[in-house]
């Protein structure tokens, strides 16, 4: 006899079991990312807008993206390594 994993099963009084999958969410470094926009790699702001997963700047800082950049100066660190790479790279601000 099969059972379903989800389903009751005769044989322990009706009860099924429920495995219930929790996500962690990823740890973020505390800094000046409230302070700054970053430059950030543009399909990797996408992704953590659908996925919520944090995002690493150019200059290293990692969190999950939250707010208007263009309200924010640009992180130095940032500016600095976005002008260095060849043809501006291909990096979104945040």
């Amino acid at each position: 006899m099969t059972t379903d994993p989800l389903g009751p099963n005769p044989d322990d009084g009706g009860l099924g079991t429920l495995l219930e999958e929790r996500v962690e969410p990823a740890e973020t470094e505390p800094g000046d990312h409230e302070r700054f926009a970053h430059y950030v790699q543009k399909d990797k702001i996408m992704e953590s807008a659908v996925t919520g997963t944090p995002v690493i700047a150019l200059c290293g800082k990692v969190w999950i993206p939250n707010r208007d950049p263009q309200k924010f100066p640009v992180c130095p660190d940032c500016q600095k390594i976005y002008d260095g790479l060849p043809g501006g790279g291909d990096s979104g601000s945040d």
